[in-house]
């Protein structure tokens, strides 16, 4: 027969509920902790890395397949993400629970006297201290508590029967310190929350609106793109031109935007902007008139940097400025094939010009000023020791696929910038100058160009001629596609370079062959051109003979590249170049630029002639309803920082009973923290305390 299992004398431990353990792990401090650590990684990647950018940028940077990985763990909207909101509502869930827990027994400590002491509790006290006293026990009682209560302590008398408590504290709400700072953090991540685009990720759930990826009149856009007047928050842009107005704000989403609808209209009257001497922005300013579409009201302004117009819940901030449809003139050159002749195009900023069946230029920006860090760098013709052939030709082209470095500040005057797209829909994008601006001593014209987006510009270099135009330049990068013009600028080197001896006629003929075979080596081919077919054409030479061979080419090269110029101003019915060192350098400069050309990528060169500048102001339109509570938040998280760091709790107790012909008191006293003004306090009230009245 079996017996039930005996308990006398054992205690069973009984297992807590799980609801318990998680409630209790959910409010620990580890776990706010672990939450904190991940929400500042977080905030760190989203620092490191621009958020809601363009698609496009991101595949450029990254490359299509990190994309779809970062892109899956929204890395690119990190604080929109749904696993940082959920580490936000874990955040805030744990630190109320954490408040919940603890605010009502830091509330109750506070309250309470600790009354129930004991006299040998008393003596286990580091800060403690004894004496006599003549005085009975209700005397010495009354008068300790006077003490110290002129020492700023509350104080109560408690009868033992057997004796006196004397129970004094000072400082109780420091512990409104911890319930503060806690209740900060649980403020400011809900008025975080108000502010953050979860209000639209909400509507874009659950009420079909969908980002805008198309073209055309904001008016025409369908409802499914657009937001209401009710939606409680929203941060957007508008652009407005001088003159014009909006009633819209586009709010960026990582695929499109949304058209949020303002309860009034902005009227741009006037774009303010003030420079320093050096052209950078000094003040930039928007007069405006906004009308309000259910009152009529018209309320006038004007918006600047930190200084927005708050009308009606909503704020109205100068973001920045923009060009707002500049009528631009330009002449075009042609950059393939023999021809010169050239063409006028206009165009308006924001627009499109077709350009032929061919392309279509998009005019994508203006600037009437560009400061640009340009000063003295190395002289890109040097070649250096060491290097192989290919890298010393390298040192000839240029800045076309490279950028100058060890600028100095400069305003460099007005400048266009378009996309010149093909049929295929593939486009280029270039930044021209409209002045010849001076670098390394040289005047050039600077042509900027990029193949993607985030690319920086390249630029090519082409030198100014005598008339501070591209005139001269064009004239022979057009010649040196003209296989004629080669040939007749080789008769004219051979000619000019050959001594007058018994074998001329056959040196002559080898020198002709050789510079047409230059020439035509350099004007290139669909693979190569410029010094890179240069080099790919020495490289076939035995490795032995190839710095011999490369000086020789050289030679040849700048020799006939100037009778090619003579002969092409000939043809043009113009007098020859005077052989001066200006021409000399000209021609140097003018032979890398024909190098880069192949780089440059462009069939036309764009040359700004004349605009006519549109300005237009970019403003920020917000509705933030947390914005308040983030500022209560703040105002707890100070109060709180400041009653946990500079309010100091101290608990004081004093044992009085009967003792002989008078009586006898011990004191003992306690704090959170000790310090050296603890310290100090205790042995004042050691000197104070049992001193006759």
């Amino acid at each position: 027969m079996s017996s039930s299992p005996s308990t006398t004398g054992i205690e069973l431990k009984t297992r807590r509920p799980i609801v318990g353990e998680i409630v209790e792990l959910i409010s620990s401090m580890r776990f706010a902790i672990a939450l904190l650590a991940m929400i500042a990684i977080a905030a760190i990647i989203g620092t490191v890395m621009k958020q809601n950018e363009a698609t496009n940028n991101y595949i450029n940077q990254f490359g299509p397949f990190w994309f779809e990985v970062f892109s899956k763990i929204g890395l690119y909207a990190v604080y929109s993400a749904w696993w940082f909101l959920l580490l936000m509502t874990a955040l805030v869930t744990s630190t109320s629970l954490c408040i919940l827990r603890n605010a009502p027994k830091m509330m109750k400590d506070m309250r309470s006297w600790r009354e129930n002491v004991r006299e040998n509790s008393l003596l286990n006290f580091h800060h403690k201290m004894q004496w006599r006293s003549p005085l009975a026990r209700a005397a010495l009682a009354q008068q300790t508590a006077a003490r110290l209560a002129d020492a700023g302590y509350k104080v109560k008398l408690v009868d033992k029967g057997h004796g006196t408590l004397v129970a004094a504290k000072q400082g109780a709400a420091n512990k409104f310190g911890y319930i503060f700072a806690h209740s900060a953090i649980v403020i400011i991540c809900i008025g975080g929350l108000l502010d953050s685009d979860m209000p639209i990720r909400m509507q874009e759930w659950f009420f079909g609106k969908v980002p805008f990826t198309g073209s055309g009149l904001i008016s025409a856009i369908p409802a499914q793109h657009r937001l209401g007047l009710a939606n409680p928050t929203f941060r957007g842009n508008t652009m407005i031109p001088e003159g014009s107005s909006s009633d819209t704000a586009t709010i960026a989403r990582p695929d499109g935007v949304l058209i949020q609808d303002l309860p009034f209209t902005i009227n741009l009257k006037k774009f303010n902007i003030d420079f320093y001497s050096t052209g950078m922005p000094k003040l930039f300013a928007s007069e405006v008139e906004v009308r309000d579409h259910a009152a009529g009201e018209v309320v006038k302004s004007v918006i600047e940097v930190n200084k927005p117009l708050l009308y009606k819940g909503l704020a109205i901030y100068q973001s920045s400025f923009e060009d707002g449809g500049s009528k631009l003139k330009l002449t075009g050159f042609p950059m393939q094939g023999t021809q010169t002749t050239k063409f006028a195009i206009a165009g308006e900023v924001g627009g499109s010009t077709p350009m032929g069946d061919a392309y279509t230029v998009e005019w994508s920006g203006f600037r009437p000023f560009n400061v640009e860090n340009i000063g003295a760098s190395q002289d890109p013709r040097s070649v250096a020791k060491g290097q192989s052939l290919a890298e010393q030709l390298d040192k000839h082209t240029g800045s076309a696929g490279k950028n100058a470095h060890n600028k100095d500040l400069k305003n460099v005057g007005p400048s266009v910038q378009y996309k010149l797209r093909d049929k295929t829909g593939q486009a280029r994008e270039y930044q021209n100058y409209m002045q010849p601006v001076t670098i390394d001593g040289a005047t050039v014209f600077l042509a900027g160009m990029r193949a993607n987006p985030a690319d920086q510009f390249s630029f090519l270099r082409i030198p100014a001629d005598d008339a501070h135009s591209v005139t001269e330049w064009m004239r022979l990068r057009a010649a040196l596609g003209d296989p004629a013009l080669r040939a007749a600028a080789a008769k004219r080197y051979a000619e000019r370079a050959t001594p007058q001896s018994g074998n001329s006629d056959v040196l002559r003929q080898q020198l002709q062959a050789s510079a047409d075979k230059s020439l035509t080596i350099f004007a290139g081919n669909d693979k190569a051109a410029g010094f890179v077919a240069i080099s790919q054409f020495l490289e076939k030479i035995p490795a032995a003979e190839q710095e011999k061979a490369a000086d020789v080419f050289m030679k040849i090269l700048n020799g006939s590249l100037w009778d090619l110029w003579q002969a092409a101003r000939e043809k043009d019915g113009l007098p020859p170049a005077s052989p001066d060192e200006n021409h000399a350098r000209f021609l140097q400069l003018a032979t890398n630029a024909l190098s880069d050309v192949f780089f440059y990528g462009a069939p036309v060169y764009l040359q700004l002639d004349d605009f006519t500048e549109i300005k237009a102001s970019v403003f920020q339109v917000t509705r933030s309803p947390g914005k308040n509570v983030v500022y209560l938040g703040c105002v707890f998280l100070v109060l709180g920082v400041f009653s946990m760091f500079y309010i100091r709790e101290r608990r004081l107790w004093v044992w009085i009973k009967d003792g002989g012909d008078g009586s006898e008191a011990l004191m003992a006293m306690s704090t959170q923290r000790k310090t050296l003004d603890f310290e100090r306090e205790f042995e004042t009230l050691k000197e104070k305390l049992p001193q006759s009245a």
